[in-house]
């Protein structure tokens, strides 16, 4: 990996985001709308559920929108060819991958600091714990939807089948998170099926961080979330296909 080439690759990323105004709207504002979409749903009924649901949630849509956008721009670079063409040049598949990863990552932090900032200062959702690091926390996620997508596209040969990835990379991880039930009340064999999602990880550091200012647990779960985005760019770099057969 050469770190020049992974910067060039980065701001080729962020130029074309910048060019695209659906896209990077989609990134910046969709997650923005869903937290005050939640928020308008609980408001009159008693209760603190967006309390209870917002945290989760918050870890929950910057990995649900990287994820599609990272799966289907990188796979639309390998069918036009573009792909091929940057790996002629003197680019390794981590600088690509690397660099996708960084620019995204740069997208992720703006994209978890406009969320984070409007759940806590506009909605009202209540933090015990650091809120700088919440935002830490809702960066990660992203960066491992971004992991995620990349590794999923090296398997798709079209956009579709890229979205389509979707139920079995995604939805079991919303399903045994902890969203709807206790991974500590979940059967044995779903609870330990959990253990295995880093999405649960994610969602376990935003309700800790919720309910308790004590950050060490939030420190080790964040850590296993990164491993699993770098476990996923390494095993993206290993699968990466120059163009679609």
């Amino acid at each position: 990996m050469t770190p020049r080439i992974l910067l060039a690759v980065a701001q080729r990323v962020l130029t074309q985001l910048r060019r695209d105004h659906r896209t990077a709207a989609m990134l910046l504002v969709l997650p923005c709308v869903l937290m005050t979409l939640l928020w308008w749903m609980f408001q009159d009924i008693p209760g603190s559920l967006f309390d209870r649901f917002g945290p989760a949630l918050l870890a929950m849509f910057p990995f649900i929108v990287m994820f599609l956008v990272t799966s289907v721009t990188t796979l639309r670079e390998r069918s036009s060819g573009t792909l091929e063409r940057l790996l002629a040049m003197p680019m390794g598949k981590l600088d690509f991958l690397g660099g996708y990863a960084v620019a995204f990552g740069v997208v992720a932090a703006v994209q978890a600091a406009l969320a984070v900032a409007l759940s806590v200062g506009l909605l009202g959702l209540d933090v015990e714990g650091p809120v700088l690091l919440l935002g830490v926390v809702a960066v990660a996620d992203a960066v491992l939807g971004t992991a995620l997508g990349l590794l999923v596209s090296a398997f798709a040969r079209t956009e579709f089948q890229a979205v389509q990835f979707m139920p079995l990379f995604v939805i079991p991880q919303i399903l045994l998170c902890g969203l709807f039930v206790p991974r500590t009340s979940l059967p044995d064999f779903l609870h330990a099926v959990s253990s295995l999602l880093p999405l649960s990880y994610a969602t376990d550091a935003m309700q800790t961080l919720v309910t308790t200012a004590a950050t060490g647990d939030v420190w080790r779960d964040l850590g296993i979330v990164a491993a699993f985005a770098v476990a996923s760019l390494a095993l993206g770099a290993a699968t990466l296909r120059r163009r679609t057969p």
